[in-house]
Parts: C-alpha cells; sequence; structure tokens
C-alpha cells in the first residue's frame, strides 16, 4: 500500500513463512512441477493447490512423459517446511492427499505445438525494478521479507525451539523527498509454543528478529512495533487457516510498489506466460535500472492465447527517467525478445528450478536467471548511440 500525504508518503509491505497455509500450497506446487521439468523438460504443468485441516488436494492438467511420485512429493515438502508431528495438527508424514490431476486440453495444446511458440494463455504481466535496495527492490518488501526469513532461520536452527512454522511480517515506512526516514510500524506474528508467556516472546522476537532485521535509524521512538497483537498464535497453519496455490501474488512480487496482472506464478511451467513473461519483464526492467535510463521502472506487456508475439508493450519510470521514456521503450523494444520462445531459450527456463521461487519471493534472488544482467553491454551500447542523437 502507498498512502500519499503532502510532506510525504507511506510505502508498506508484508511478507509470510514457509509455513503460511498459501505458501505451502505455491511449494507443493512447484516442487511438483520440479519433479516433471527434471524428468522432462517439455512438460506442460498446470497444477492447483488446496491445504485444510482435514489434508491436501491436488488438482490440474498435466501433459509430459514423466512419471513422478506425487504424494511423495507433497509429503516431503511438507515435512520439510516442519510440519512433521502431529501436535502441529497438520503433519506432512500422514495427513490425507487427494488427487485430482488429468491430461492437458489438447485444444491448449493446439496453440503450444508450433515452430513458433505461442502464448500459452492471454493476460497482462509486470515487471518491475528500482534501485533503492541492492536487490533492485522496494525497501519495504525487501525489510518484510528478511523478517520472515529470519524467523525461520531462528526456527529452523533451533535457536528460538519455540517458534512453529507459520508467522507474517508488515512493514510501514514513511518517506520525505523520496528517502524512507522512519520505520512508523514494524508488525509480526510468529505461531509458537504453548509454553512461553506472550510477554517472554515478545521481547525475544523484537531483540532478536526486529533489532537484528531493521536499520537502526529506521526506528525511533514513534515506530510502533506490533508483535502477535492479539496476544496469542499457537494454532497456526492449516489447521486454523485453509490455504490455496496464487493467493500471496503481493508478497510473491513487489509489494504494493507495481502493479500485478492477476494470473499466478506456482504450479505453471515455463510456457505459460503468466510467469515467463513476467519474469522476462523483471528481466528487462533491472537492465533499464541498472544502466542508470531511470530510477524505477515498470514494465507492462500483455499476449493472446496461440500468438508469439505481444499484443501491447508498455513503460512507467514514475518521472525518474534520465532519459525520454520514449527512447528507452526504443532500446526495450531493440534490445529484448518477448516472444516465449526466446524468453525460455534465454533465461533457461525449462529447467527444475521452481521451489525455490515459491519460498521467499520470485525475485531479488542473484541465483534466479531473471536477476542476472547478461544484456547489460548491449542496452549500455545502445544508450550511448540512442543519447547522442
Amino acid at each position: 500500500m502507498v498512502i500519499l500525504l503532502k510532506n510525504g508518503y507511506y510505502v508498506t509491505a508484508e511478507a509470510v513463512t514457509r509455513g503460511h497455509p498459501d505458501k505451502i500450497c505455491d511449494q507443493i506446487a512447484d516442487a511438483i512441477l520440479d519433479a516433471y521439468m527434471k524428468e522432462d523438460p517439455h512438460a506442460h504443468v498446470a497444477i492447483e493447490v488446496a491445504v485444510h485441516y482435514a489434508g491436501v488436494i491436488v488438482m490440474g492438467e498435466v501433459d509430459s512423459s514423466a512419471k513422478i511420485d506425487m504424494e511423495t512429493i507433497v509429503r516431503k515438502t511438507i515435512v520439510d517446511i516442519g510440519y512433521d508431528r502431529d501436535e502441529l495438527g497438520f503433519n506432512g508424514y500422514h495427513c490425507p492427499i487427494q488427487f485430482f490431476v488429468h491430461q492437458q486440453s489438447s485444444d491448449i495444446l493446439l496453440g503450444l505445438n508450433q515452430d513458433d511458440l505461442g502464448a500459452g494463455d492471454q493476460g497482462i504481466m509486470y515487471g518491475f525494478s528500482t534501485n533503492e535496495t541492492k536487490e533492485m527492490l522496494p525497501l519495504a518488501f525487501v525489510l518484510a521479507h528478511r523478517l520472515t526469513q529470519k524467523l525461520e532461520n531462528l526456527r529452523e536452527d533451533k535457536i528460538l525451539p519455540f517458534l512453529r512454522p507459520d508467522g507474517k511480517a508488515q512493514v510501514s515506512l514513511f518517506y520525505q523527498d523520496n528517502k524512507p526516514i522512519e520505520a512508523t510500524s514494524i508488525i509480526i506474528a510468529c505461531q509458537h509454543d504453548e509454553e512461553i508467556s506472550t510477554e517472554e516472546l515478545r521481547k525475544i522476537i523484537e531483540k532478536e528478529v526486529v533489532r537484528e532485521v531493521i536499520p537502526a535509524y529506521l526506528i525511533t521512538e514513534k515506530t510502533e512495533i506490533l508483535i502477535n497483537a492479539t496476544g496469542r498464535f499457537v494454532l497456526g497453519g492449516p489447521i486454523a487457516d485453509s490455504g490455496l496455490t496464487g493467493r500471496k501474488l503481493m508478497v510473491d512480487t513487489y509489494g504494493c510498489s507495481s502493479h500485478h496482472g492477476g494470473g499466478s506464478f506456482s504450479g505453471k511451467d515455463c510456457t505459460k506466460v503468466d510467469r515467463t513473461a513476467s519474469y522476462y519483464a523483471r528481466y528487462v526492467a533491472n537492465h533499464i535500472v541498472k544502466s542508470g535510463l531511470a530510477d524505477k521502472i515498470e514494465v507492462q506487456v500483455s499476449y493472446a492465447i496461440g500468438k508469439a508475439l505481444p499484443t501491447s508493450i508498455n513503460i512507467d519510470t514514475f518521472g525518474t527517467n534520465h532519459i525520454s521514456e520514449e527512447k528507452i521503450k526504443n532500446i526495450v523494444m531493440t534490445c529484448f525478445d518477448f516472444r516465449p520462445s526466446s524468453m525460455i531459450q534465454e533465461l533457461q527456463l525449462e529447467k527444475p528450478i521452481y521451489l525455490a521461487t515459491s519460498q521467499h519471493g520470485h525475485f531479488g534472488n542473484p541465483k534466479f536467471p531473471w536477476e542476472k544482467l547478461s544484456k547489460l553491454e548491449s542496452v549500455n551500447s545502445l544508450t550511448s548511440r540512442r543519447i547522442k542523437t
């Protein structure tokens, strides 16, 4: 959320731990996708997952020569997240699992089995980049994710053994002259064992998580730190709240700082432009910011099912451009190929790389191929020519 005021503005972003019910679903879907991609790089996969107190439902469509053990994959994913004992109310070793997966529609495959691969569906996708952080992501977004990752690390390393898998964080920053000057609120909800008191938990989490993650200059006497605001968070995960793939889209991408086309990523293979074009648009946006053409940019692209060329490509630099937006768009159109087959090849997306994206966000991890700047030299070369003209 961005709230504008006369003397500044607020930016708020949230993140969730791997044990959040919606994130459990995203991870199961991408673990299944990775298993297919490992055996069959050309597999067509569209998996959706739901979790609830009574178990797991896996549904969707697949066209692949690979034979995988879905049940083993689902159980391993849940156990790896931390739901590995009955006292949590949800145990990956023996929770009920139902499967409703069938062959992908032959009508959809008509658009995919072409010499020039067409988009697997229609849709609108966005990519965003900013020079505000080294991750090229909004600061509030980065800090919220660092908080949830810190919770996970302390739990998994048994430094804070009272922590359980479910959790969330939210950070609100106040900006003046486009610079963050204060964290107005820092919110954490962390699932915990019954034995620890609320007072003790709050004291420990503020010291070991909040103060370790949030830069000291952002925490002032006005900063509101809320930890388990209801006072208790013992029941969590699927036993307390159902989950579904694709319900943490803003947590997965850029928070409130950019638009989102609405298409989920997890469980979808690389022929699905919901995922691939979003990654490529981020790849393009990073090049524009890193080359110094703009401090911040949003790249928007849209497709029609079965067609390789986008139906539109637009950019918005939010007034931070250092050359005209027209010249920036010309550079984008010259240097980057938005056809699905080209995006897949350039980013090497026919690989089992997707589970990691569903854990702590799809962007900002330097290991992801769309975070690399392999065309920076080409962009810089073209930029120098555009500036001269």
